[in-house]
């Protein structure tokens, strides 16, 4: 059998491998277009920024080493430029020689990755404008910022690139500016959550602009349709990425609803004997089913090691993905997974939506605040999605989210899990079993819950509310809800006769606990309708400065 693999990084690379472990005898041959295999794009920022010394520790595999490990022959600086799918030819070109020559094969897999999106932008083609993709992208932007060192930047785009490259190039002693079209950074993540992260870029000293399109580049400058003038001596471009479809639309293949190859669960496209795998190929939800395109080196492996077990007779399937995501911005962790508050709404879901807000460990052992928003589906009980900032514990809690998403835990079951435990690492009741419990108890009606924008919603539409704020005094009168009375929790048993039990009542405390407990009382007191605040007042004055 004859496989040929357009494409050699990620993606690529794991089917050689995988295809090789099942079949001795198989012949495999890669062409990369590209001068480097198997490298490391999500390292790059982290080069440019001096984390990483040498940009060779990017390339860990060349091609001769996978000769040597897997017998499998990798062609650099080859570009397939067209295929015969009736006859299983593929032409194939040598970027330094400019000789072609033709090539068969029996099974044919697409691994030609995504391209970088080149906004329209006048003076975009400058020599001091930079993609973030390629090993010869950060050759080029490393050797310009050694020769002119550069004083000033400006990053077009907010996503995973452009905000590592905003943390590293400011701790290399740049001035950075974000100019960012949408009206948030990060467009997964819901906006009540990427206010927080705004806040942060800018106190680490980012000049964030959002709802600007920059318009012209000049050799000192970027405009934007606004009219704002930003010095700028060197510009990265990190406006997203598109599959690289061109030459699987030539020859017949289809195209799915993200833009990306069409695949079903072996990674097989509508061409018999065609594969498509990695950044290239649509994936789809695990909670929705629906096609989905989120580009990541993790799932570009995962995908690859499937289509390489299904070639050589395994029976591997895709399960999907959730869009999980982990981005670290300076002081910050920002994890995501799932279906985001305004996702679930446009797919219909019935949502309950919990702000929970606790330190990752244990508060006398310096435990710092992390903010976990979960969205749970109140007909099933199932958690959809989830969000979280913070300094530390992040990465595992997202893990242990997505663990569950993916087995279809309700919410109530995340109380129920035997975490590990220890002052230095987590909380009696660790953030993820809370968030689970609150989530359960809102859903069962038992301690209903109110986010910050419905309540101001429903306040706007005229609905009438006795807002508490429990906490002490000294604490109301710094920040409060608006429109709140303050009974501290100590003294709401013997104020609540001047209540009215019939008004539907909102509880809160600096995060949530307090007004749990303040909630319970009024509840037990027979009060018909009691809303713990979702998040509290540390919560509510986040969502009101990002409005």
């Amino acid at each position: 059998m004859k496989i040929i693999i357009i494409g050699s990084v990620a993606a690529g690379t794991s089917v050689a491998a995988k295809a090789r472990r099942n079949d001795e005898d198989a012949e495999i041959t890669l062409y990369n277009a590209d001068y480097d295999i198997s490298y490391s794009i999500c390292g790059i920022p982290y080069f440019l920024g001096g984390e990483v010394d040498e940009l060779e520790t990017l390339t860990p595999r060349s091609a001769a080493w996978f000769k040597v490990r897997y017998n499998v022959d990798i062609h650099t600086r080859h570009e397939v430029t067209s295929i015969n799918p009736e006859k299983k030819t593929v032409i194939v070109k040598n970027l330094d020689t400019n000789e072609t020559k033709e090539d068969h094969y029996d099974t044919l897999v697409f691994a030609t990755g995504a391209t970088p999106i080149t906004p329209k932008i006048d003076g975009v083609d400058r020599k001091h404008v930079f993609h973030v993709r390629t090993i010869q992208n950060t050759a080029a932007i490393n050797e310009f910022m050694n020769l002119n060192n550069p004083k000033k930047v400006t990053i077009i785009g907010a996503g995973f690139i452009g905000l590592e490259m905003a943390e590293q190039l400011t701790h290399k002693g740049l001035d950075v500016t974000i100019v960012q079209q949408s009206n948030q950074i990060m467009p997964h993540l819901d906006k009540d959550m990427a206010f927080r992260v705004e806040e942060h870029l800018r106190n680490n000293g980012v000049k964030l602009l959002l709802n600007e399109e920059a318009s012209v580049i000049t050799e000192k400058t970027v405009e934007t349709k606004s009219g704002k003038m930003i010095d700028s001596e060197i510009v990265i471009l990190a406006t997203g990425v598109k599959p690289n479809t061109k030459l699987a639309t030539e020859i017949g293949i289809e195209i799915g609803s993200s833009g990306a190859i069409k695949v079903n669960n072996k990674m097989q496209t509508n061409l018999p004997d065609v594969y498509a795998v990695g950044d290239v190929a649509e994936s789809f939800s695990l909670i929705t089913g629906k096609p989905i395109y989120r580009p990541l080196g993790s799932t570009a492996n995962k995908m690859g090691r499937i289509a390489g077990d299904v070639i050589t007779g395994g029976d591997l399937e895709h399960k999907g993905i959730l869009g999980t995501g982990i981005l670290r911005v300076f002081d910050l962790t920002v994890g995501y997974t799932g279906l985001s508050e305004k996702e679930a709404l446009a797919e219909g879901f019935d949502i309950e939506v919990l702000h929970n807000i606790k330190p990752a460990r244990a508060d006398y052992l310096g435990g710092k605040e992390l903010v976990i928003k979960a969205i749970a589906d109140r007909k099933t009980s199932q958690i959809l999605g989830v969000q979280i900032i913070g300094e530390e514990g992040v990465d595992k809690r997202i893990d242990v989210f997505v663990t569950a998403i993916s087995f279809k835990a309700r919410a109530g079951d995340l109380f129920h899990l035997d975490l590990a435990y220890a002052p230095p690492f987590s909380t009696t009741k660790d953030p993820v079993m809370y968030t689970g419990m609150a989530l359960q108890n809102a859903i069962d009606k038992k301690n209903r819950l109110i986010t910050p924008q419905e309540l101001t919603d429903r306040i706007e539409s005229g609905e009438k509310f006795q807002i508490i704020d429990t906490r002490a005094t000294k604490q109301y009168e710094v920040s409060n809800v608006d429109g709140a009375i303050n009974i501290p929790l100590a003294k709401l048993r013997s104020e609540a006769q001047n209540l009215d039990p019939n008004l539907p009542t909102v509880t809160y405390c600096n995060s949530g606990v307090t007004g749990n407990a303040a909630q319970n009382v009024l509840r037990n007191l027979g009060f018909k309708e009691v809303f713990n605040l979702s998040g509290g007042n540390k919560n509510y004055q986040s969502f009101n400065n990002g409005k």
